[in-house]
């Protein structure tokens, strides 16, 4: 999968509608990348350039598409939230001692940790200049307030490591803020761009919200289901760091009192020895499935949202986003 398809089994949601568009983006982040410290352009150009998908800012580029936007100001700010995000990636690595991501070896595991937090710092700041040149304190109200409630929701995710007593609850709550919160706010920005209706406004956020957390819902069941190769991360990565993710969680509502205790006693500890163990429990129970109908519930709150945005191919292409989420392999 590239930055700009998603496929499925079915349907393609073909982004090329705003494949030029996401090359000026590209254009906006090398520009902006710059600095007279040779060592932050090295580490942000090595993350960057490790690929990803650009969901968020693909995501901002189709809302001002379906909204009838298209000033420059949608490529400077769809940068922004990919060097929100790409910060973010660089500090959650230093935090859970990562050593892969995108199939590649993470910045601290190339770099070191000083390096990594460091040139993330260095990123959130250069983001927060960028959000100057759209000279709208509704935009930068909105981003700023999406930066926070990540750094809450990262928090919260370390409050909660190697705790079996999470619910499922509180883990909805910990994506909602660590992952979905970019989504939402990239959508919503979108939407401000294109000066729409508070009403439109809310949907592009409903919209946004929901397809993160149904994007974090798969990728912690592709933490049981995946191969390291396909996912580019370490198949059990977030056992090993205490994460008790909603498959951990559905596992030890439904399993028996020795299979609760072996998961239980996986999280506190990262057993990932166990690992084996634990991923035959959770497909057992039945968790698995749990979990993809937890995604299934979100990626339909956003149709039904995207459904209510003005017709066209844009549109379309954010419902077909949604739809396909679920057949997400990496």
């Amino acid at each position: 999968m590239n930055a700009l398809q998603v496929t499925s089994s079915s349907t393609v949601a073909d982004l090329s509608i705003i494949a030029q568009d996401m090359r000026e983006v590209d254009r906006v982040i090398a520009q902006r990348l710059s600095s007279g410290v040779p060592l932050i352009g090295q580490v942000s150009r090595y993350i960057i350039a490790a690929g990803g998908k650009r969901l968020r800012p693909a995501l901002m580029l189709l809302v001002c598409g379906a909204l009838g936007y298209r000033g420059k100001q949608r490529f400077n700010l769809a940068a922004v939230v990919e060097f929100i995000h790409t910060a973010t990636l660089l500090h959650d690595d230093v935090v859970d001692d990562s050593a892969m991501r995108r199939g590649n070896a993470t910045a601290n595991e190339t770099f070191g940790n000083p390096a990594s937090v460091l040139v993330g710092d260095f990123l959130y700041s250069r983001a927060f200049q960028m959000m100057v040149d759209a000279q709208s304190m509704r935009v930068m109200e909105v981003l700023a307030d999406a930066t926070n409630v990540i750094a809450e929701g990262e928090v919260m995710q370390l409050m909660n490591m190697h705790n079996p007593a999470l619910d499922e609850s509180g883990y909805i709550q910990v994506i909602r803020s660590k992952t979905a919160k970019l989504f939402e706010a990239s959508a919503r920005v979108g939407a401000i761009l294109s000066e729409s209706a508070p009403e439109m406004e809310e949907l592009c956020a409903d919209y946004g919200q929901a397809i993160g957390t149904a994007f974090q819902v798969i990728d912690d069941v592709l933490d049981y289901t995946g191969e390291a190769a396909v996912m580019g991360k370490n198949v059990g990565d977030d056992l090993r760091e205490g994460k008790a993710t909603l498959p951990l969680i559905a596992a030890m509502q439904r399993g028996t009192s020795a299979q609760r205790d072996t998961v239980r006693v996986a999280i506190e500890t990262g057993g990932v020895a166990m690992l084996d163990e634990v991923v035959q429990i959770v497909r057992s129970t039945g968790a698995l499935d749990v979990a993809r109908l937890a995604a299934r519930h979100e990626a339909q709150r956003a149709i039904a949202a995207a459904q209510l945005f003005p017709a066209g191919p844009h549109t379309d292409c954010l419902v077909q986003l949604a739809a396909q989420l679920l057949e997400r392999q990496s």
